[in-house]
């Protein structure tokens, strides 16, 4: 394995807001959404302290229309990706920069009342708990919707 590096982001946590679903202009289906994690610790005097990170998601192709389909705020899901950094130039000419995991894998946690199918579809006897995983698809560069 010399030369090779791990990438690999497991995260559990809420979503921040319902999905945002587009599609590339090759046609290929590309969600965004926002999830936030929480840490709990006691500091040196004894209080409960708590901090909210927050991640950006970005899920392709299949992938991308099962949590447009199934997600919504407040779900708790599992995601299983790998972390990205892309730049760009503002309207403004200044140079962005932004850190995503890309998913690669999506697991809806806790019950259908913590945000279920959004629209319509879903149940004929489907566990709670369905694992979706995303599909070997090539994305180019052109495909990228930013």
């Amino acid at each position: 394995m010399a030369g090779r590096g791990v990438n690999k982001v497991i995260l559990i946590g809420n979503l921040g807001g319902d999905p945002e679903l587009r599609t590339t202009p090759s046609g290929t289906s590309v969600a965004t959404f926002t999830l936030a994690t929480n840490r709990s610790w006691t500091d040196r005097e004894g209080g409960k302290r708590e901090e909210t990170e927050w991640h950006r998601i970005v899920a392709w192709a299949k992938l991308a229309e099962i949590c447009g389909q199934y997600l919504s705020k407040g779900r708790q899901v599992y995601i299983e990706g790998r972390l990205t950094t892309r730049t760009w130039k503002d309207k403004n000419d200044i140079e962005r920069k932004t850190t995503e995991i890309i998913a690669e894998q999506m697991q809806m946690l806790g019950s259908r009342s913590d945000g279920g199918p959004r629209s319509g579809g879903g149940g004929g006897g489907q566990s709670d708990t369905p694992d979706f995983s995303a599909d070997a698809v090539k994305i180019d560069d052109d495909d990228l919707p930013f």
